[in-house]
């Protein structure tokens, strides 16, 4: 995929993503988890700050503060006076209100006229399962706007199983099942379809967590040709925040640089986390102690240090096409 639709002879213009998420000072979530890795991969990163705290939430304190959808606009006006709102990419992750993701999607359809090749990223988050049980943990009213509003100008989600079940209304317990609801998400409107985790039992054994990615493609004869992969990553012994903000934004690095090839994105994407997540969980434990518990301090993405593998990931997970 060429930036700016430019001709492959001419050299690539500059990538240009908007990247709308959370900001904090101390770790990585959110802008602070996406903006490294895709400008080590080549990307200019414009950051819209949805919130500024000084941390992420799971810590035991937390203080800062929220933009508001009135100041996004405002945000927005700024640029479009200055003719300088032309993207490539715009990037979301996790919001909790419903009018700032109206206002997302306003400025998202907006961008889209001004640039048909735009591309749409979007981590729908809106809870997780623990031992089984789904829970949101952003206000209900989020959903109808997700699955609405969103959902249909998004090109690239990742959600998880969860949130996919939340999204279609269908519960996956197998594999088939998870295909037919990446299916109705392909009917909704994105043409990838990236579910980031699952519960479902993977071949390799317990150990590992099950991924399946989807990309349909729609041929110049008008036929759609629907890719599909599973990916099996090793289980990592830990409660990591920003991992989800950090897969979204090497998903859409590496889609980019291999547009009709989903495993090879995926391939390295996942690679790339599992380097990251075994060298954070290698550096919390050691500065734990033996036999402590690390912390949330602790256990904050060991993003800079983790820099060459999130340029060139060695492939250490690979994925299975269906």
């Amino acid at each position: 995929r060429v930036c700016g639709g430019v001709a492959a002879m001419e050299p690539e213009r500059e990538c240009r993503v908007l990247s709308i998420q959370s900001h904090v000072v101390r770790g990585y979530v959110g802008n602070k988890a996406a903006t490294f890795p895709l400008q080590v991969l080549g990307f200019e990163v414009d950051t819209v700050n949805s919130v500024q705290f000084s941390n992420h939430t799971g810590y035991a304190h937390w203080k800062g503060q929220v933009l508001n959808s009135d100041e996004l606009h405002e945000l927005y006006e700024g640029l479009k006076l200055n003719k300088v709102n032309r993207y490539d990419y715009v990037l979301t992750g996790y919001t909790r209100d419903t009018s700032f993701l109206a206002m997302v999607v306003d400025i998202v359809q907006e961008l889209k006229q001004q640039n048909s090749n735009l591309v749409y990223v979007c981590d729908p988050v809106m809870g997780d399962k623990w031992n089984g049980e789904g829970s949101m943990y952003v206000p209900k009213d989020l959903l109808p706007v997700y699955r609405d509003k969103v959902v249909p100008v998004a090109d690239i989600i990742t959600p998880n199983q969860f949130e996919a079940e939340l999204l279609t209304g269908r519960k996956i317990h197998t594999e088939k099942e998870a295909l037919e609801v990446m299916d109705m998400l392909h009917a909704m409107g994105p043409e990838t379809v990236v579910i980031t985790s699952s519960d479902l039992q993977a071949p390799l054994g317990n150990d590992y967590l099950i991924a399946l990615g989807s990309h349909r493609k729609t041929k110049a004869d008008g036929s759609k040709v629907t890719q599909r992969i599973r990916v099996e990553s090793p289980k990592v012994d830990a409660v990591f925040v920003g991992t989800g903000d950090l897969f979204a934004a090497m998903l859409l690095a590496w889609t980019h640089k291999h547009p009709n090839n989903l495993k090879v994105a995926c391939e390295k994407t996942v690679s790339a986390m599992q380097h990251v997540l075994q060298r954070t969980i290698k550096s919390a434990k050691a500065q734990a102690g033996e036999g402590n518990k690390p912390n949330s301090a602790q256990l904050e993405l060991r993003m800079v240090q983790s820099k060459k593998d999130i340029e060139n990931p060695e492939i250490i997970v690979k994925a299975t096409v269906l």
